[in-house]
């Protein structure tokens, strides 16, 4: 398929359809996800700077819609770059890009709207939150989707940088961000996101294989992914604990939950039904990351800690 070959959107495009296929383009489940982060920052350095909402509210429309941009860009962009292969994974064979219902030049005009557009309402808030934003942006774009996901196994680890910036964009928006807990929060978020690319890896493993993606289970087997993935999940057990400000029932629950997953991991070795093992794991990582970050919002309540 060549990058002109198709329109935008033809008049007889159904909107369901069309409304679909922006679902499939922005990526908005792996949206959501980054932009709970961004929210989880800004909130937390409201409550360790004593600021108010009321008097930060056009901070956070900023903080938001930059942030959501950029990231939609960078998600944008690489379904772009990535078509040749989307057109062979299962999982990705509807995107538009794939389908052809929008264009490639469109698809990146539009990448790069939103990318440039994302970086300038940020820039209203801090140069710091902007600089986290790019930093994350050019990891994901280049670094990950160009240089090292055909190439390197190392990609998953690269990526994962890209997608623990957006604590320190919500945070950097009020304060600088050298601060422990944005510090701990890109720490959680770079750790879990190993272990849960490796289980997709795993779930998803003969299309990997057919698109030539350089994930590690096809690179070198289900043995060292499982045993990497259970290193990565005992790094987080240490991390709730330099988030005591937080609040015991924080941590106590952040630890319940570390312990949780590292022991479904470890079951791992003694399963034989690998792709079962890979959805448990799959589903916990995906709960756990959402419980994390809520628990750190509702955290800031008096009554909770």
């Amino acid at each position: 398929m060549k990058k002109d070959e198709k329109t935008v959107i033809s008049p007889q495009q159904n909107p369901n359809t069309f409304l679909s296929d922006l679902k499939e383009l922005f990526k908005a489940v792996v949206l959501i996800f980054n932009v709970l982060p961004v929210f989880a920052g800004f909130w937390l350095a409201l409550y360790f700077t004593n600021s108010t909402f009321t008097a930060s509210w056009d901070l956070f429309l900023l903080t938001m819609a930059g942030s959501t941009c950029v990231m939609a860009g960078a998600l944008i962009l690489n379904n772009w770059y990535d078509v040749d292969i989307d057109t062979i994974m299962e999982r990705t064979k509807n995107r538009p890009t794939v389908t052809g219902n929008l264009s490639l030049k469109a698809v990146l005009t539009m990448g790069i709207i939103f990318s440039v557009v994302g970086l300038i309402l940020l820039l209203f808030t801090t140069i710091e939150a902007a600089l986290y934003a790019f930093i994350g942006w050019f990891i994901y774009v280049f670094l990950y989707t160009i240089w090292s996901k055909r190439k390197y196994t190392l990609n998953t680890v690269i990526g994962s940088v890209s997608g623990a910036v957006t604590p320190l964009i919500g945070w950097a928006a009020l304060e600088p961000a050298n601060h422990t807990v944005p510090i701990i929060m890109f720490l959680i978020l770079f750790i879990w996101q190993i272990p849960h690319t490796f289980v997709i890896a795993i779930r998803k493993y003969d299309e990997y294989k057919a698109a030539g993606v350089a994930m590690l289970p096809v690179v070198h087997g289900l043995a060292i992914t499982k045993r990497q993935t259970v290193i990565y999940i005992a790094c987080l057990l240490p991390l709730p604990f330099y988030l005591a400000s937080l609040g015991t029932t924080f941590m106590v629950i952040a630890t319940l939950l570390n312990i949780g997953w590292l022991i479904l991991g470890i079951s791992g070795f003694f399963t034989k039904d690998d792709l079962n093992w890979a959805n448990k794991m799959f589903l916990y990582s995906v709960n756990y990351l959402m419980i994390i970050f809520i628990i750190m919002i509702i955290a800031t309540v008096p009554w909770f800690g």
